[in-house]
């Protein structure tokens, strides 16, 4: 049996690559990328194929009952060393806790997996501590936004292939941070890319249908320039775009943005490597904050996030008659730029 101190995800993978497995596995957290990637490794190569038609089971929580599970847990494999019981949405089954009579003594020839998604299971009650004392809880946690591009270029690296810091932030704006959605469009990406090369933003905006010169990261930039031509244009096009680019995506990016020149205002160390780790933002795009803080003084930008929080609440009908994403958005930028 191997040690469970180290419940990272790379160190849990690779227990399972080397044929190191646990009585019970609870995978949970708010990120379901990671949680699918363990039980489906699990799903797929534990067994052998002739093994997985007696000795492999995949269920549904809400379709399940928890005496049923168990009585399937306590059964011996079928000319097999393991039976693997996987428990897909968790979350979903109904009174969970009573699997707890099982964990106390779990069949060392059963792999049982609950994947509890969605969100975190309570480490406090005796169902996680008995998790932990026999097999392995994993914590499936949500990157920060900031950690996302670092993310996609590793993924990327790991396939060599490299990407320009311009082309993951457009993808973590079109794509947000659901590591799912992003490996499903990276890996249609890659089809059509020969292996070593480098993902610019010609290829993002080629291949994902992103725009390249008209998104919510070159609308920052031109405010932190203030050039009144290239943000409205910006603009025009957002509001002849409203699905790809609406104001409840638009206004948190913004808010961040000028937030972070604000901090910049008062950092005392401006060299680059410093400014990068106390934004948390990559070397590559300090120099836009540089730029806005001689833009924009501390006066200023206390005045245009207060502006930012009163067309948020505009754009969820408050004091706001009818009005589109596109008119509001095009009346916020006239107000930071003026």
């Amino acid at each position: 049996m191997a040690e469970k101190n180290d419940t990272s995800y790379d160190n849990l993978l690779s227990n399972l690559k080397n044929h190191i497995y646990h009585p019970v596995y609870l995978l949970h957290g708010d990120e379901s990328y990671f949680i699918d990637l363990i039980s489906d490794y699990i799903e797929e190569h534990v067994l052998s194929d002739l093994e997985k038609e007696f000795n492999q089971t995949v269920v549904y929580g809400k379709d399940s009952e928890v005496h049923t599970l168990m009585s399937y847990a306590k059964r011996y494999p079928m000319m097999a060393n393991y039976q693997v019981l996987i428990v897909k949405e968790a979350q979903d089954l109904d009174k969970i806790e009573e699997f707890q009579a099982y964990l106390e003594n779990p069949l060392k020839s059963t792999i049982l997996v609950l994947c509890y998604k969605y969100g975190k299971f309570d480490k406090r009650k005796s169902f996680y501590k008995s998790v932990e004392k026999h097999g392995v809880a994993f914590e499936s946690a949500r990157l920060y936004d900031n950690k996302i591009p670092e993310w996609i270029n590793d993924y990327l690296r790991k396939r060599k292939y490299a990407i320009t810091p311009k082309a993951s932030a457009l993808l973590l704006e079109f794509l947000g941070t659901d590591l799912g959605k992003i490996v499903n469009e990276l890996q249609k990406l890659l089809i059509n890319i020969p292996a070593g090369s480098e993902i610019d933003e010609d290829y993002v905006e080629k291949n994902i249908g992103i725009s390249k010169d008209y998104n919510v990261f070159e609308l920052q930039k031109a405010l932190g320039r203030k050039d009144i031509l290239k943000a409205n244009q910006i603009i025009l096009y957002f509001a002849a775009n409203p699905r790809e680019n609406p104001l409840p995506k638009v206004l948190p990016i913004l808010s961040s943005f000028f937030a972070k020149v604000l901090q910049y205002h008062y950092l005392p160390d401006k060299s680059q490597n410093a400014v990068a780790s106390a934004l948390g933002i990559r070397p590559f795009f300090v120099a836009d904050f540089q730029q806005a803080a001689r833009s924009f003084s501390v006066r200023k930008l206390v005045s245009v996030i207060s502006l930012l929080r009163e067309y948020d609440l505009k754009g969820k009908g408050v004091d706001s008659i009818s009005a589109s994403d596109g008119d509001l958005m095009k009346e916020f930028i006239f107000k930071i730029l003026h």
